[in-house]
């Protein structure tokens, strides 16, 4: 059974000339600053207001893992269209690495990210601190964090391998979601769920990081240790991204000898279009 899809006509579609110039920098790196807010205001603050093991309807570890996912789902939908939804250090250069992003802009996305993750911090710690008794340093405030400071005690070895290595799958996913051959709709639930599945399996080692952003707000906070370690939650997410970017510019190359065969199909949809109407099966 075969349905159609009516087409706009050519008349009614835009040409170069006629789409919308560049986003201003200012408003790229406010989406940035907005997104990385965001990011560390719901994900840190999950853990340290939601998932105490004494409060009452805990969210636990998986509440925690969906509540950063939740907010890169969003703030994509948000301003993903005037940022490109970056909020994360590692991904800025992970992608100029891949050839998808300038890297003149890098050094002004970073700075915006780290903004974002400071004022969120100190948002939440205006907000934790309205609990009788809470002590900021004692808590840990979220902050990433390897030996003693590990919630399953893992050493810096591991922290280490699974923060570059989870960063490395989540430049993947992002880079292959984004993809113009993907179906760019559901990039940013790729994404949040991708964020979540690390959060997942990260959280018992070393908080999770896979951004440097998010770790250097809490830390600036509660200083000590979290500022000695900090250095790790830079390094090793950051060393992630820049190999999968190299790997990127060969596994996601734009070439008509690598066709895909299936089941997601890289064939343009101007080949679909036959008359100005999509047959669908």
């Amino acid at each position: 059974m075969h349905q159609t899809l009516s087409l706009p006509a050519q008349s009614d579609v835009r040409t170069a000339a006629d789409r919308p110039r560049p986003i201003a920098a200012a408003r790229r790196l406010a989406a940035e600053a907005i997104g990385t807010f965001w990011l560390v205001l719901g994900g840190c603050g999950a853990a340290v207001l939601a998932a105490g093991a004494t409060l009452p309807g805990s969210i636990g570890m998986a509440g925690v893992a969906l509540a950063f996912g939740l907010t890169v789902f969003t703030m994509a939908f948000a301003v993903g269209f005037i940022s490109g939804g970056h909020f994360n250090p590692a991904v800025s250069i992970g992608l100029a690495v891949a050839g998808r992003f300038a890297a003149r802009d890098v050094p002004g996305y970073v700075a915006a990210q780290l903004v974002g993750a400071v004022l969120a911090s100190a948002a939440l710690a205006l907000l934790a601190g309205g609990a009788p008794g809470f002590d900021l340093v004692a808590s840990g405030f979220a902050a990433n964090g390897y030996g003693v400071h590990s919630p399953g005690h893992y050493g810096m070895a591991t922290a280490f391998l699974a923060e570059a290595l989870l960063t490395a799958g989540f430049l993947v996913v992002i880079l292959g979601a984004t993809d113009q051959r993907s179906s760019g709709p559901f990039a940013p639930l790729a994404i949040g769920l991708a964020l979540t599945l690390i959060h997942l399996v990260a959280i018992p080692i070393d908080n999770t990081s896979v951004n440097p952003a998010r770790s250097t707000g809490p830390a600036l906070f509660v200083g000590g240790w979290a500022l000695s370690q900090l250095w790790l939650f830079w390094v090793a997410p950051i060393g992630g991204a820049v190999v999968a970017g190299l790997g990127a510019r060969w596994l996601f190359a734009h070439s008509r000898e690598d066709q895909s065969p299936g089941p997601i199909s890289d064939q343009p949809v101007e080949r679909l279009i036959d008359d100005g109407k999509v047959t669908v099966a």
